[in-house]
């Protein structure tokens, strides 16, 4: 305080506090220089400097004013604060000196309190003597009150029973509760209040039986006496209030009664639960004596009805809202049938139960019959419940009902088949439609059955019906394979719109067309044979008989080819036609007989011209056209074979060769053998020629020669086997 401004410490606490004070005040300098600078730097200014002077005595003193008011508010403020501390500050001496007295005091009072320890404890025995003075009447009641309670139980008054039952509880546990708070509740002394209250057991639990006797026969009761099941629902929720106040307190007390809680809402619908298994679904069908599947499912459906809708408008008005009993017992008899449905397919079934199963699960049981019933709609939601079985288990169980679906078809058809052959092999001839034509009615059998089992397979799902269409398709396509069918496709919608065949089923029907044309072609050439193996002989010669006999056996199987539809009694005939020459042409080429001379060449010539007329004239008469016919081919061997100047062969082979171009050269070899006239070097030249002007067959060529097989040539001038080896 000693120095001057200039000689201030300049350590101390104002500038290292409070450097601002410095910088302002240096500022303020500078502003003053520069104004008083301004103000004497013209002299015109120095006249106002006593007003300036004035002005700024009159600032000073406002500002100095108001400082000091400031100052002074803090300093009150300041002094007030100090005052109260001091104020606070004696009032905790005078605490503190209480608190030291008081300590004193009570070591002092130390021995005194342990002299009051006796009369704490004669206090608290007399309070639970008290309690207990209040019980006895109670307690001396028990065994009247039991007495009571079972009486009321055997003329059913079960609400004023369990009354007897919820007081007798009260007092027990009221009893166990205030040993286990005093810590006084050993096993013993636990036995000992059990065994005083003996008969308290035994009464919940013949009570219990009563109880859930008339919960299993709560459907029965809602016709006979709903006020019996409604008492037994009082006393579940009796129960489960007093479980959920003794839980409560056990989290506070750390103290649950022996038997809690009792869960007899839980047990109500367990009991609910095991009712309907014991009179639905504890027996499958096979074990009730035989009885079908399908009636078992109907009793089935008929009963859950009925229970559903009692449920639905009496048994819903008899139970809390929130038992949601209608739902409970929907999704019991829904697990339960799901259940029951498991182990009914673990046996093996026939197709008849497979599609029972199926149609009563995907069909009746959510339709309008069952669960959909108009009676159980809207509180009854179908889509709620889910599948009753799995989609997995429902693919399995029509794929199963496809493969023995298929089996019987099979067997089936094996069996109308035989029926068919041994009717058409019976000496009574086959029916005829109005154009005369044999027909058989195995086809529209056939397809009317195939059909049947797509038309059921339609009553259980899509998915079925196009797994037994396949199946159908796939035994249709085998069974057209194994018999002689002519149409198996029905019609579609209209005439205008048939239905289109798979492809598959194309070629299957096509290739038992061709079988069964064959077959036939095949009987007629088992006949043919004999007479053709006398072809040609020195007797065919002059006798016409023969070619007699072979038209004799051609007439009544061509006359019955004309019996079949066309276009297959056309095509029978071609090629019945088409096999006689075949036939002819063979036999003549198997060089049984060798012309001698050109007279019997002549002959032979002459034999074939009648022989190709007889034949053309039988298959013009019985329809086919000349133009259609292959005979010409006999006719134009006969010209080879009677040829008069062998020199000319070469240039009728060159001719026959390019009518015919599947011709070969053995069997023009072959033919010139049967000449008899034909030297080695002239058949060298026509087999020369035949080289030199080879063959290309025409598209859609009819073979004639190329399906007939001729003997191998013999080698001439063999002159040992080692050389001809």
């Amino acid at each position: 305080m000693g120095l001057s401004a200039d000689e201030e410490d300049p350590t101390s606490p104002k500038e290292e506090e409070w450097p601002e004070v410095e910088k302002a005040e240096k500022l303020a300098r500078g502003a003053a220089l520069k104004w008083a600078s301004g103000i004497f730097y013209r002299p015109e200014h120095l006249e106002g400097l006593g007003l300036y002077r004035i002005r700024e005595l009159q600032r000073n003193s406002s500002i100095q004013s108001r400082i000091k008011s400031t100052v002074q508010s803090y300093l009150e403020g300041m002094s007030l604060g100090l005052e109260q501390l001091r104020s606070a500050l004696a009032e905790v001496r005078h605490v503190r000196q209480a608190l030291e007295s008081a300590r004193q005091e009570l070591a002092s009072s130390a021995e005194s309190f342990q002299k009051l320890r006796p009369l704490r404890e004669v206090a608290l025995e007399h309070t639970q003597l008290g309690s207990v003075h209040r019980a006895l009447p109670r307690l001396f009641s028990v065994h009247k009150l039991l007495s009571e309670s079972f009486d009321l139980l055997q003329r059913r008054h079960l609400l004023e029973a369990h009354e007897g039952l919820m007081e007798l509880e009260g007092l027990q546990d009221s009893i166990l509760a205030q040993l286990h708070d005093h810590s006084l509740l050993s096993p013993s002394c636990l036995a000992s209040v059990q065994s005083y209250f003996g008969g308290l057991q035994e009464l919940n639990e013949a009570l219990a039986q009563h109880l859930w006797h008339l919960v299993a026969h709560g459907i029965q009761l809602m016709l006979e006496d709903p006020a019996l099941f409604v008492s037994a629902v009082r006393i579940v929720e009796r129960e489960e209030g007093i479980d959920s106040t003794l839980l409560q307190r056990s989290r506070e007390s750390g103290f649950l009664p022996p038997g809690r809680p009792k869960g007899w809402r839980q047990k109500f619908f367990q009991v609910i639960q095991d009712t309907i298994v014991a009179a639905h679904f504890q027996t499958a069908p096979s074990e009730a004596q035989g009885r079908p599947i399908s009636r078992h499912l109907a009793s089935l459906q008929s009963s859950i009805l009925a229970e559903l809708c009692l449920v639905k408008d009496l048994m819903v008005q008899c139970c809390p809202s929130h038992y949601r009993i209608l739902s409970a017992f929907t999704d019991m008899y829904h697990q339960g049938l799901a259940r029951h449905l498991h182990h009914i397919l673990a046996q093996d079934l026939d197709k008849q139960e497979i599609f029972a199963v199926l149609q009563w699960v995907l069909r009746v049981y959510p339709s309008a019959e069952m669960m959909a019933h108009p009676s159980l709609l809207p509180e009854v939601d179908i889509s709620a419940l889910g599948l009753l079985l799995p989609a997995d288990t429902v693919d399995y169980l029509e794929d199963t009902y496809v493969v023995k679906v298929q089996a019987s078809v099979a067997e089936w058809m094996q069996k109308i088949l035989e029926m068919e052959f041994d009717e058409w092999f019976s000496e009574t001839e086959p029916e005829s439609d109005y154009q005369g034509c044999f027909q058989t009615s195995l086809p529209i059998i056939v397809m009317k059955m195939l059909d049947e089992n797509i038309r059921v397979a339609s009553l259980i799902s899509d998915t079925l019906v196009q797994k037994v269409h396949s199946m159908a398709q796939v035994e249709l396509e085998a069974f057209l394979g194994s018999a002689s069918i002519s149409a198996l496709c029905p019609e579609g919608p209209s005439p205008s719109e048939p239905r289109k065949m798979p492809s598959s089923l194309n070629a299957a029907l096509e290739k038992a067309q061709k079988k069964a044309c064959r077959l036939l072609l095949d009987a007629m050439l088992e006949e043919l044979q004999p007479l053709f193996a006398q072809l040609p002989s020195r007797q065919w010669l002059s006798d016409p008989q023969i070619m007699c006999k072979i038209c004799e056996v051609i007439d009544p199987h061509a006359k019955a080819f004309c019996r079949a539809r066309k276009p297959f009694s056309t095509y029978l005939l071609s090629d019945a036609e088409h096999l006689v020459m075949s036939q002819y042409v063979k036999a003549l080429l198997q060089k049984k007989i060798v012309c001698r001379n050109a007279q019997e060449r002549n002959q032979t010539g002459r034999r074939m011209l009648q022989d190709a007329s007889q034949l053309r004239e039988l298959f013009c008469s019985l329809g086919l056209e000349e133009s259609d016919q292959s005979l010409k081919v006999i006719v134009d061997l006969q010209e080879l074979i009677s040829l008069k100047d062998p020199a000319m062969l070469g240039l009728e082979v060159l001719g026959f060769v390019t009518k015919y171009p599947d011709v070969s050269d053995d069997h023009i070899s072959m033919l010139l053998e049967v000449r008899g006239d034909v030297s080695k070097e002239i058949r060298n030249n026509v087999l020369e020629i035949m080289v030199q002007n080879p063959q290309v067959l025409p598209e859609n060529h009819q073979p004639v020669f190329s399906n007939i097989l001729v003997p191998a040539p013999e080698l001439p001038y063999c002159l040992g086997k080692p050389k001809c080896a």
